[in-house]
């Protein structure tokens, strides 16, 4: 089963081909062909996973080579696939939430023209992202992770038209290509140091037996850092991923739930051995998490527009993420099971409120929503499915993963656990307070609708996929806990999950206060917005630092101002310099010339006359210096 894990990045890859290729001649069939094969893939991973699983603990972690890529005397790449506890946890994640994704596409764009160049960019990312978790070195990584790039740039711009669409498409690449110059050099790194790009041939170097510096390590480590913050959409290049919002849902659920920003978070967790050897790389990582984490939070208050909010509650899950891989050994596995859990919960969340959109012509404002909980109650139902998983609500599952990272947070101990604590715990209080807005604001309250808005249930095509989603909301997390079964499964790949022998704080109180925070939060969202009316325009007056969450805190801005302004203002100077320095003295030199000769060639009458008397001119010129020379 092993030998032909190929196929995985094989057969979405010639899909895609088959459709952007192919023509209008696929376009009546073209869409079931890409939903078809990630369910394809998902069998598939299945039975790999089984395969797998049937190995001892020390042998499931297997290299298939593929080709010899890079067959130089001083630099030797083979392209090949590691199949193992922790790229089979993400095969899984992707092939699995990615088939739901996929045919809840086929009905949410069952009118759309393209369908079938969606598609084929939805397969091609699909493949991007399997060769990207099953490449065995960072060389082949990095081409699953400019290929996830690339297709995130062409999905994200699909509606190309608009003009809102295409920049969110191009400050994505953009923000990527930064986190991705992070990657490339500590690739370079890794080949100028240990003349290796392979992971094991890397990890060799880390470890007891390891011989390298803590200095190489941190450099290292700090790069794949910055890759993974491009990718993931992590502070301080995290203002692309709200943005990524002008992609269609479908999209939207790929992108911020199984895949591209889970990249980030894989990247740390396979990197761990390089992690592990610099503890000051490990706390960079902490300490983004924690402000990643609230600064989604605190954004996400603020917002109109559900997808945003949605996609906000990712930049801080992320953030969740970053925490728990931060804060190193014993702990990388609990980053993963919440990885896992977010995957369910978050595609329920988009593609619910995908359904929404589609009922709504295409609105997301939630101020121009209210009340539809009557009218789509099945959407309704799995939305409260993701909400309850989200906010970390007993027995959902968020209460078995979320949980988890705030109590290692704590457990670190000393001053830094308790600011790390309290930051998670009140992420958890936020993140209860603005999903308690989004569920008030769009399912409860008065119908605030628009005169041409007749909301509907969505089609079977598209209420069955959610469904499923909604149902691994309420119990994936303790799936993922029962009897430690995910962290053991992953002990070959990122070691043993260690249980703290003395806790900071009790779990169970612990467990009593992140209860009572959440409700605190979910009453806060309710009295607000759930016990008087919704305005319809943003109120004026509004706080401090309401303001600053509408504005997202100023991050954009200060972009603006510290990047592109000064951007544009030395591209424009490069620009006058170039056409009146550079061209301005080739041009002249030219126009002189030019000039120089026309004027010359009016000397040439043709007269013999003129001719003449230029000969006696220049006679007289010539003894006249003569003479002065023989009189000095």
């Amino acid at each position: 089963m092993q030998t032909y894990a190929w196929i995985l990045v094989a057969l979405p890859l010639l899909s895609s081909f088959v459709l952007l290729a192919g023509g209008r001649r696929t376009d009546r069939w073209g869409h079931w062909l890409g939903a078809l094969v990630p369910v394809v893939l998902f069998v598939y991973a299945v039975a790999l996973f089984f395969s797998v699983k049937h190995q001892s603990g020390e042998h499931r972690e297997i290299t298939r080579h593929l080709f010899s890529w890079v067959p130089v005397a001083g630099f030797h790449v083979d392209a090949g696939l590691l199949i193992d506890p922790l790229s089979m946890v993400f095969v899984l994640l992707i092939t699995g939430v990615g088939s739901l994704i996929h045919i809840y596409a086929a009905g949410y764009l069952d009118h759309d023209p393209n369908r079938r160049r969606f598609f084929g960019y939805f397969n091609f990312f699909v493949a991007a992202m399997l060769l990207l978790v099953l490449a065995n070195s960072y060389l082949v990584l990095y081409v699953g992770w400019e290929g996830v790039g690339v297709a995130s740039y062409l999905l994200i711009s699909y509606y190309y038209d608009r003009s809102s669409a295409a920049t969110a498409g191009n400050k994505a690449f953009f923000a990527n290509r930064v986190g991705d110059v992070g990657l490339s050099i500590a690739i370079m790194l890794m080949f100028a140091y240990f003349g290796s790009t392979s992971f094991a041939g890397v990890f060799a170097h880390f470890g007891a037996s390891g011989n390298t510096t803590t200095g190489v390590a941190t450099a290292i480590a700090l790069m794949l850092l910055l890759g993974a913050c491009g990718k993931s959409g992590q502070f301080p290049l995290q203002s692309w991923l709200p943005d990524a919002m002008e992609g269609p849902t479908p999209v939207s659920a790929l992108i911020h739930a199984a895949t591209m920003v889970t990249a980030g978070v894989y990247l740390i967790v396979r990197s761990h051995p390089i992690f592990d050897a610099s503890p000051a790389a490990r706390t960079v990582v902490v300490i983004i998490g924690a402000i990643t984490l609230l600064y989604g939070c605190i954004c996400g208050c603020g917002q109109d527009d559900l997808k945003r909010v949605l996609a906000f509650s990712t930049v801080s899950q992320i953030g969740y993420m970053f925490l728990a891989a931060g804060l190193g050994p014993g702990v990388y596995a609990i980053a993963i099971i919440h990885l896992l859990g977010h995957g369910f919960f978050k595609a329920a969340l988009f593609l619910s409120a995908g359904n929404v959109m589609h009922a709504m012509n295409d609105r997301i404002d939630m101020r121009r929503f209210g009340g539809l909980a009557r009218v789509m109650p099945i959407t309704f139902g799995v939305f409260a499915c993701g909400y309850l998983a989200i906010i970390g609500m007993i027995p959902f599952t968020g209460f078995f993963t979320k949980d988890k990272i705030i109590e290692a947070a704590f457990d670190k101990g000393g001053t830094s656990g308790w600011i790390l604590g309290i930051c998670a715990l009140l992420g958890a209080g936020l993140t209860a307070f603005y999903m308690t807005r989004a569920l008030v604001m769009t399912f409860f309250g008065e119908r605030r609708w628009e005169d041409d808005v007749h909301p509907h249930e969505a089609k079977p095509i598209m209420t069955l996929p959610i469904a499923v989603l909604g149902l691994a909301s309420l119990v994936g997390g303790y799936l993922l806990v029962l009897n430690g079964g995910i962290q053991h499964w992953l002990e070959p790949s990122v070691g043993k999950s260690v249980e703290v022998g003395v806790h900071t704080i009790s779990p169970v109180v612990l467990t009593i206060i992140t209860l009572l925070v959440m409700a605190l939060g979910v009453a806060g969202g309710y009295v607000a917005f759930g016990t008087r009316p919704v305005p319809i325009e943003p109120p004026v007056g509004v706080s401090p630092i309401t303001t600053l969450s509408r504005q997202k805190l100023y991050a954009d801005a200060f972009n603006e101002a510290v990047l592109m302004r000064p951007g544009q203002w030395l591209t424009r100077a490069l620009v006058f310099l170039d056409n009146r320095g550079v061209d301005g003295a080739v041009n002249g030199l030219a126009a002189g010339l030019g000039g120089g000769s026309a004027r010359l060639r009016r000397t040439q009458t043709g007269f013999v006359r003129s001719y003449a008397l230029s000969m006696l001119g220049g006679t007289v010129a010539v003894l006249a210096v003569l003479l002065a020379v023989r009189f000095q």
